[in-house]
């Protein structure tokens, strides 16, 4: 597998196809966001990681500052823009309760999300999926994106969200962004 990463070295899709980047999601002000798990720019820890890593793929403890009052609610988005893929890989898609400052560690978890989580499908599943990159690539970057909306979030042709919604289109859906927040965190498999 190592060769494998060594070979898509170069392959990397992006910062630009960040959510936290699309025009859409663009925020007047902003949430402080932060983890007691891992400081920003830094090295998430092993527990955090994919099972198939050593890890326990349990979600890192999320904090920020209340949203603001007219927030509707809140759109927390997880993705590696260093995955050897066309678009960063989604690691977590949840429509969280305005009111939250916080999930406590595993409240991503797809079995038992915390109280105020609603969690979507990633692609691949639902809930958190830890890092997990392939051995040789290289440090990844994980991003953690939390977006303030100013009104709720509908896909297709109801006035909610399907569980079942691809993250693409959850993202294309959201707009009227009052704030938001970032937390970048790194994990090399070795």
């Amino acid at each position: 597998m190592a060769a494998m990463g060594k070979l898509l070295k170069d392959k990397r899709a992006g910062g630009e196809g960040l959510a936290w980047n699309a025009p859409n999601l663009t925020g007047a002000n902003t949430l402080q966001l932060s983890s007691p798990d891992f400081a920003h720019e830094a090295t998430i820890p092993t527990l955090h990681a994919g099972k198939r890593l050593g890890g326990q793929d349990l979600s890192p403890a999320l904090d920020w500052d209340a949203a603001p009052p007219e927030t509707a609610q809140l759109l927390l988005v997880i993705e590696d823009p260093d995955a050897p893929t066309a678009l960063p890989y989604n690691h977590g898609i949840a429509l969280l309760d305005a009111t939250l400052t916080g999930v406590p560690q595993g409240g991503l978890d797809a079995e038992t999300p915390a109280d105020g989580v609603r969690l979507l499908s990633s692609g691949s599943r639902r809930g958190y999926l830890g890092p997990a990159p392939i051995k040789g690539h290289g440090p990844h970057r994980y991003v953690f994106q939390l977006f303030a909306l100013g009104k709720p979030l509908t896909v297709g042709k109801g006035d909610t969200v399907p569980d079942s919604a691809k993250p693409r289109a959850v993202l294309a859906a959201a707009s009227d962004v009052l704030a938001r927040g970032r937390l970048d965190g790194f994990y090399e498999r070795v």
